[in-house]
């Protein structure tokens, strides 16, 4: 497994990744590429031939390839991408390539084919049966990721690795989940991973399951387990969620959760006794900003899901949104700031000299800085 493995795969179904278009399907269903399970063996044959747990097309008799056209659940910035062939032994593609596209709002299949799409991995060969590891190298936010498979044949899984990069517009609704994945959260470091990884505490929804959490070894000695997370941006925690759904002998018998940021090392919430299966929910009176947090368990044992909910600082929310907009492809930027009323030549001198810096119109301040600027 290289690096790139270890992010969230953008793509995946679990984070609401969907496939949304393909020119073909004739033999296994789209939908399975974005499956967060492994693939399976499978044995029977249908109607259709042979049952792969995978997307697969027809043999090609014409020129041209296939494709198919996937939905990151979370857009960001793509840093590697896996082109799974398992169990395609006599009928993989012997070459893929994959392109990105940022599009603003929820557009219709026809509009979203026409996007302006733009390369992330070059035709590269692929192998059969085989996990195939590409990296990307791309500093452009993108919400759609097409697969082209050459001619055509069977993949199981694309799993798109990235950052998670959200739109700041969004945060400017209210409180949202500072240390959420969906929202740009990240895990920085962890004490034990033996059962459980720790990026499910931060996935999105509940978990279903205890195989859906995090969970540690049996620790043996005095000390304690522990996982650290860097927050979507610098915020004011108000309120904290510690899952233990589904945990009911393997629970920790106490928690408590620190936070980092412009004084230092904070506490946030004390060490405090949790129950087996049970979401606890603690108000944090006066919390002060902070852009990372410590959750520590004790001794050992399994969360489901941590979730701090509040507010951007200012300074959090400018460099949020300095991140997302320095990231927008040219064209969707462009369309962002004329969204706000910035004239074409304005506008297409702000996306030219990009980084920003603070001289910038009112309006772009406002959609870039946000309102505590």
């Amino acid at each position: 497994m290289t690096d790139f493995a270890r992010l969230p795969d953008l793509a995946s179904r679990a984070l609401g990744g969907a496939v949304v278009a393909a020119n073909d399907e004739s033999f296994a269903e789209r939908e399975n590429l974005v499956l967060p399970e492994a693939p399976a063996a499978r044995t029977e044959f249908g109607h259709k031939g042979k049952v792969y747990d995978g997307w697969e097309t027809r043999r090609r008799r014409s020129p041209g390839h296939d494709w198919a056209v996937v939905r990151l659940g979370t857009p960001g910035v793509v840093h590697g991408v896996v082109v799974d062939t398992a169990f395609f032994t006599g009928n993989y593609p012997p070459r893929a390539s994959v392109d990105g596209a940022a599009v603003e709002g929820h557009c219709s299949v026809d509009e979203l084919l026409k996007a302006d799409w733009q390369p992330l991995l070059p035709l590269s060969d692929l192998a059969g049966n085989t996990h195939n590891y590409f990296p990307v190298y791309s500093d452009r936010r993108v919400t759609h990721v097409r697969l082209n498979i050459h001619p055509d044949g069977g993949v199981a899984r694309l799993r798109v690795h990235g950052t998670v990069l959200p739109d700041p517009r969004l945060v400017d609704a209210g409180p949202f989940d500072l240390a959420a994945l969906e929202n740009g959260a990240v895990v920085t470091g962890v004490s034990n991973e033996f059962y459980g990884r720790p990026q499910q505490l931060i996935s999105p929804g509940l978990a279903r399951n205890m195989g859906e959490g995090w969970e540690t070894a049996r620790r043996r000695d005095a000390g304690n387990d522990w996982v650290e997370i860097g927050l979507a941006c610098e915020g004011v925690v108000a309120l904290a969620e510690l899952d233990t759904s589904y945990f009911l002998h393997n629970a920790p018998a106490t928690a408590a959760v620190t936070g980092l940021g412009p004084d230092g090392e904070v506490p946030l919430l004390p060490r405090t006794r949790l129950q087996p299966d049970t979401r606890h929910r603690f108000v944090l009176d006066g919390a002060p900003a902070v852009d990372r947090v410590r959750l520590d368990v004790h001794p050992d044992g399994g969360m489901a899901r941590l979730r701090l909910w509040g507010r951007p600082t200012s300074a959090g929310r400018a460099a949020l949104g300095r991140r997302w907009f320095d990231a927008l492809p040219d064209v969707q930027a462009l369309e962002v700031l004329g969204s706000v009323g910035v004239p074409p030549q304005v506008a297409g001198r702000l996306v030219g000299a990009r980084p920003l810096d603070d001289d910038v119109p009112p309006e772009v301040a406002w959609l870039v800085f946000g309102d505590h600027r």
